[in-house]
């Protein structure tokens, strides 16, 4: 247990929460705290794992999400979600720029956002967590903070699967998951039609049409995605 919990507003953004503090300051400490010394533990060997694990957590959900797609088109796929600019992106939206440890030196010289230091302590953090929780947990952590990138990348897919595309991008704002009920069915038994909400706490909640309780389901999400500025639909969508 945590004295004070020091990190506790981050733990809540990556969604997991740290059993040993040290091993979250650990992928927080950048090399140049060590000055020359090996008895001060860094974030390097915690980088290193994690790597792989963002890299194996993001290579299952692209060939789940594409099973259709080639080799070529998941790999250019794969290259923009893991890249360097990507993981500092995601290090920006969890703020980690105050509190990397850095020599002062390194502070000094503008690491605090420097996009190759917010990358390894992203994937030091997710290699902290596998290390703590196993793969199952840090692939969740990856897709929650991957979310509103996986659905920027694949807009045509948003409203394609519009109820799937709404639990990413509700997930990556750390926002309650979509719930759906029946508000109506209407019509005779060969020709029904449905009206579905979906509720999201803290949103309006949003009502779709469709001819099955599924379909309707979906044109409520896609109504909400729409309405959040997520997916714009043609006129003749």
């Amino acid at each position: 247990m945590f004295k004070a919990r020091k990190y506790k507003d981050l733990e809540q953004k990556l969604g997991y929460k740290f059993k040993k503090e040290q091993a979250l300051e650990c992928a927080l400490t950048h090399a140049s705290v060590r000055g020359g010394k090996t008895t001060r533990a860094d974030n390097e060997r915690l980088e290193f794992v994690g790597d792989r694990v963002l890299g194996l957590a993001i290579a299952g959900f692209l060939n789940a999400t594409f099973p259709t797609a080639k080799e070529g088109e998941l790999a250019r796929r794969y290259n923009t979600l893991v890249r360097g600019e990507t993981c500092a992106r995601i290090g920006r939206d969890l703020e980690l720029g105050p509190r990397l440890i850095l020599s002062e030196a390194e502070a000094f010289s503008g690491g605090r956002d420097k996009e190759t230091i917010l990358a390894d302590a992203v994937e030091a953090l997710l290699g902290a967590i596998f290390i703590e929780a196993g793969f199952d947990v840090a692939r969740d952590v990856v897709l929650k903070l991957w979310a509103p990138l996986l659905t920027e990348q694949r807009p045509h897919m948003a409203a394609a699967d519009p109820k799937t595309a709404l639990q990413e991008w509700a997930q990556g704002r750390g926002l309650a998951l979509p719930q759906y009920s029946v508000v109506s069915r209407e019509g005779p038994d060969h020709a029904p039609m449905f009206t579905a909400e979906v509720r999201i706490k803290s949103l309006e909640p949003a009502r779709g049409e469709g001819s099955s309780k599924r379909l309707a389901e979906q044109a409520a999400a896609a109504l909400l995605l729409e309405r959040e500025g997520v997916i714009v639909r043609s006129g003749n969508v």
